[in-house]
């Protein structure tokens, strides 16, 4: 449902049932999931393997991202969308880290599929599946029901399946390449390639890291590196209908090129973070290039062979409930919404939230040995880049990498502040969690990194 084109304002719902939802969040967890590596001191190695799959649509379908282009059909490629897999297994536990040239990540549907094939023919219980966010990749909430994209968009429903498959065997190729590894994560601050493109308020939020977790072989060449960056990847004009990983495809082809390894990226908290071009990178290739620049300059600076290991991997995900700020079933709210969309996207977002709102979090903690633990933090939805800045302050981590749109997406995840101050990202059309639903979220990841620390019991 998340476009860029604002459409006509729906009816609104009373927030106060949603406040009240809120504030009982961590007394109502839906599903739970925890594991936990082999304790430190564990003579396991850390094991790692990387794989590729192109995932671009062979048919035209419908493009996701921007209102304007209602149902429109895809007219070809100008660069592919990969399905980038890392599978790390530390102390026995595996995870596998999936960055996609999408602009989400797939259904729950297609997640679940995905999760129950890896599981059963890898033994891969965990897993961060994370669109890049692109605005030019295809739509991805359709179903094959009539009404819901049956019979007039099969082309999608076709590639859904391809797409699952592209996937799974990306993970299954990098489960078996699995080699004895190493791993560094660092950041830098970057000042000027991204902005808040919000708030009217100074001092505007914006998460400037660039976080990277370089993975190494045992003889020290580059497997792979885990980018990490918040902005939107929405520098090509909603008019071109060709696929393209926009900027991000650009990165990571001048990483892989200039330092080697695989690069797979994750965007942040970019809900309310742009691009910051500048005159020396306008263009989503330029832009790509530049910053591909400073991801090599942190990765030269970070050595696998002298850092202290984790030897043990402790991971939770649950999903939450909170009450929807907008009533889709409503026949006039539905009916706005189609005319802004599409008719046969509605039943499906109606089908998603009929229990409101669900946003699944995640978190993934590397510990034990001697080295400063760090973490991934992933949330299924477009959060402010305020909740991740908050989150790594209070963390205290050496690292803290947030992924959004991570294993679903439930759409923006606002602060309180910027739900006040009101506009785009933060009103109940493309925002339909109560008030305050991020900030729980925030403190829930916060509360399971210290407790898979053992600090709180």
């Amino acid at each position: 449902m998340r476009r860029e084109r604002r459409s006509t304002e729906p009816a609104s719902r009373s927030t106060a049932r949603g406040l009240a939802l809120v504030s009982l969040l961590l007394a109502s967890l839906l599903v739970t999931v925890e594991s936990r590596g082999a304790e430190p001191g564990s003579d396991q190695p850390i094991r790692a393997g990387v794989a590729r799959r192109d995932i671009t649509p062979r048919e035209p379908v419908p493009m996701w991202g921007y209102g304007a282009r209602h149902d429109s059909l895809s007219q070809g490629t100008l660069d592919p969308l990969f399905a980038d897999a890392l599978v790390l297994e530390v102390g026995g536990t595996k995870l596998a880290l999936v960055g996609l040239d999408l602009g989400r990540s797939p259904s729950e549907a297609s997640l679940q599929r995905i999760r129950q094939r890896i599981k059963a023919e890898a033994g891969i219980e965990h897993s961060l599946l994370a669109g890049s966010h692109t605005h030019h990749g295809p739509v991805l909430e359709l179903a094959n029901e009539p009404g819901k994209g049956q019979g007039r968009f099969d082309a999608a429903l076709r590639y859904y399946q391809e797409m699952e498959e592209g996937i799974t065997q990306a993970i299954l190729e990098a489960d078996r390449r699995r080699v004895p590894a190493r791993l560094a994560a660092g950041s830098i601050e970057l000042t000027d390639f991204n902005r808040n493109r919000h708030s009217k308020l100074d001092p505007k939020p914006s998460d400037r890291q660039l976080g990277l977790l370089r993975v190494d072989d045992a003889n020290g060449k580059p497997l792979a590196l885990v980018i990490n960056f918040a902005a939107h990847p929405t520098m090509l004009p909603a008019s071109t209908l060709q696929f393209s990983a926009d900027y991000v495809g650009s990165l990571k082809a001048e990483v892989e090129k200039s330092f080697g390894g695989q690069a797979i990226f994750f965007n942040g908290a970019a809900g309310d973070q742009s691009v910051q071009a500048g005159e020396s990178r306008r263009g989503h290739l330029a832009f790509g290039q530049a910053l591909a620049a400073r991801a090599i300059a942190l990765a030269a600076q970070l050595n696998p062979a002298t850092t202290p290991q984790p030897t043990t991997l402790s991971l939770r995900e649950d999903r939450f409930g909170f009450s929807s700020r907008t009533d889709l079933t409503n026949p006039v709210v539905r009916g706005l919404y189609e005319r802004a969309f599409f008719p046969e996207l509605i039943p499906n977002f109606i089908d998603e939230y009929t229990e409101g709102i669900r946003p699944r979090l995640s978190v993934a903690l590397f510990h034990g040995g001697e080295g400063a633990p760090f973490a991934l933090v992933g949330g299924s939805g477009e959060f402010f880049s305020a909740h991740a800045i908050r989150l790594r302050e209070r963390a205290r981590l050496g690292q803290l990498f947030f992924f959004g749109y991570c294993n679903g997406y439930h759409q923006y995840f606002p602060t309180i502040e910027g739900v006040a101050e009101g506009g785009y990202g933060a009103d109940n059309q493309v925002a339909p969690a109560a008030v305050g639903a991020g900030e729980a979220l925030m403190n829930t990841a916060l509360q399971w990194v210290y407790q898979l620390l053992g600090k709180i019991r």
